[in-house]
């Protein structure tokens, strides 16, 4: 009879044992508010020689654009009419990076805590800001036109008492989405980088944007149907983020804080800057609409912490410790293949269709990219996110090659 009772203790406690192992197993780590735990790449089965290896390749193949975003953004795109920025720019930090493996830090580089702009990842931001509206019912579909979500749209500015004569019947407001083509635009097509929209915002007219072809026929061209051309473009970009602000009638990075920066532990050093002329009058009061991109100043100011969590959000599928932040449907439609550009999902959610952008990473890993060149990596398959800030972007592969040779086969 002891024997039996000792053998029935023994089960029991091995039952337990392995229930635990199981539920450890199974449970997914998400970092509190000012208190990510770092692991020790070996204890997480990492070869801790080879991540070493692969700082040591962000550091040799720093950009060599320079540090002053407001000079490199004139050697960029200083040859484009109207070039001239309108936001503020930063000085930049040394390269930067953290790497999430399994949900903890398992490396880091540079300046991690340093506020500096991120240029296009905050397109990211952006249309996760575009997905909770739909999420919460503001837009009904994605493929509706824009047009019917937005009215007339009055500029802020206190110094004009009233326009002069010589402004007699001239328009005061904005119609960012009247006219023939402007009026056909669905929330997609401007999220996809398809919709060809056509204006001048905020002193940007769309053709100044990194114009192609003969100049002769930049402001007079045939629009392309919507949908069948993929131009990467930040005065559309613009429009979407103007048109956001109108469904939500509150400024952006409220929104974001509120929704998804607050959820998911973000610091409160990010800032989403817009332009000095961007501001509109929104029920009554001053309001500014934010940049997608620091093309011209402006877009998101974040920390390597904070875009890392925000990959974290991403890798999760929208879900943070439990609560789905953004809705499921919607990380699939970001991941979704733009069909002018297999590449490019919802902006600037970047593919890795066909291996195209990544030879070296899995099909379904995606990143969030933006000049610097900064990105999050973001690899499901290895429970993987990797901010990389200040790379050239020719070696974008090969370091995520260096990254993925530390984990195990």
């Amino acid at each position: 009879m002891k024997r039996l009772l000792s053998c029935i203790i023994f089960l029991s406690a091995a039952t337990v044992v392995f229930a635990q192992s199981k539920n450890t197993k199974n449970t997914v780590y998400f970092p509190a508010k000012d208190n990510w735990q770092h692991r020790a790449p070996a204890t997480l089965g990492l070869d801790a020689a080879k991540l070493a290896a692969a700082i040591q390749f962000a550091k040799d193949n720093e950009t060599k654009a320079p540090r002053n975003m407001e000079v490199a953004q004139a050697l960029s795109f200083g040859k484009e009419p109207f070039s001239n920025g309108v936001g503020p720019f930063s000085t930049r930090g040394d390269a930067t990076g953290v790497i999430i493996y399994k949900g903890y830090i398992v490396a880091e580089w540079g300046e991690t805590f340093r506020v500096d702009m991120t240029h296009s990842v905050t397109k990211s931001f952006l249309s996760v800001v575009v997905g909770l509206a739909v999420d919460k019912g503001l837009i009904h579909s994605v493929q509706d036109t824009v047009a019917s979500y937005v009215p007339p749209i009055e500029v802020y500015n206190p110094a004009a008492i009233g326009p002069g004569a010589e402004q007699l019947g001239q328009p005061q407001l904005l119609y960012p989405f009247a006219g023939a083509h402007n009026s056909t635009l669905t929330w997609d097509v401007m999220l996809r980088q398809t919709s060809d929209w056509e204006g001048t915002l905020w002193g940007k007219p769309d053709w100044a944007d990194r114009p192609e072809g003969n100049a002769a026929d930049w402001m007079t061209r045939k629009r392309n149907k919507p949908g069948t051309v993929w131009k990467y473009n930040d005065v559309r970009v613009n429009a979407l983020a103007l048109a956001a602000t109108s469904v939500w009638r509150k400024p952006l990075p409220q929104i974001l804080k509120t929704n998804i920066m607050d959820e998911i532990g973000a610091s409160d050093t990010w800032r989403w800057n817009g332009y000095r002329n961007s501001w509109i009058v929104l029920d009554g009061s001053p309001v500014q609409s934010v940049s997608g991109g620091g093309h011209w100043g402006g877009g998101m100011f974040i920390h390597a912490y904070d875009m890392a969590r925000f990959g974290l959000l991403t890798l999760h599928r929208g879900n943070w410790n439990g609560k789905q932040l953004i809705s499921e449907q919607w990380v699939k439609q970001s991941l979704t293949p733009t069909t002018a550009k297999p590449t490019y999902g919802y902006m600037n959610w970047f593919l890795n269709t066909g291996k195209e952008l990544l030879p070296g990473a899995p099909a379904d890993a995606f990143v969030h990219i933006g000049n610097g060149t900064n990105f999050i990596y973001v690899d499901p398959g290895h429970d993987l996110v990797a901010v990389v800030r200040w790379i050239e972007n020719k070696s974008m592969d090969e370091m995520v090659r260096h990254i993925l040779a530390a984990i195990p086969r």
